[in-house]
């Protein structure tokens, strides 16, 4: 006797689970515009999720979603399933996306009077030129860093603020913080 579920399994069969890299091989091979579907229909919202969890608003994510999936349609004959998985191939373009995108951004401004040590009046016009030339030196080389690190590094010496509270603040991972702020030195 046939109990409700083997009747049902049955009756509606179950929906086969997709295998995203064959659906990339038939992208690159035969530009196949119902595997192209598959993949947006699936990854789209996943990769929208992930960018905004990663600090996207809604609009940037959407931008970048509708750019990683151009360039999987233009570049999935770069595809090799040997060496990663479909998943892992298209969130590593929407990751590197992202970054672009972070860095065409103009690069922070450094306002001398942020990273301004106190001057004292009475000290004669040799220190004074000498602080100047000290708080140029330091904004150059905060400029000379990435956006991110700059941003860090801001934060911890001239806002004094701990590493966690960094970490929290910027919704970034606490050893990547430290690891910034470490950065510096090398």
């Amino acid at each position: 006797m046939r109990t409700n579920l083997q009747m049902v399994h049955n009756v509606i069969p179950p929906k086969p689970r997709n295998n995203f890299s064959e659906l990339l091989v038939r992208i690159g091979s035969d530009a196949d515009k119902q595997a192209f579907s598959e993949i947006f229909e699936h990854f789209a919202p996943r990769l929208k999720n992930y960018l905004m969890k990663q600090g996207s608003t809604d609009n940037q994510a959407e931008e970048l979603v509708q750019e990683t999936m151009l360039n999987i349609w233009r570049k999935s004959k770069q595809f090799n399933p040997e060496k990663a998985s479909a998943s892992t191939w298209i969130y590593t373009i929407a990751r590197n996306l992202k970054i672009d995108a972070f860095r065409r951004n103009k690069r922070p401004t450094i306002n001398i009077d942020d990273i301004a040590e106190p001057v004292d009046n009475s000290d004669g016009a040799d220190k004074k030129v000498d602080l100047t030339h000290r708080q140029h030196r330091v904004a150059d080389a905060l400029a000379m860093l990435p956006p991110e690190q700059c941003r860090v590094v801001q934060m911890s010496f001239f806002e004094d603020k701990s590493h966690g509270e960094i970490s929290e603040e910027l919704n970034i991972p606490l050893g990547t913080v430290k690891g910034l702020c470490l950065r510096k030195f090398n």
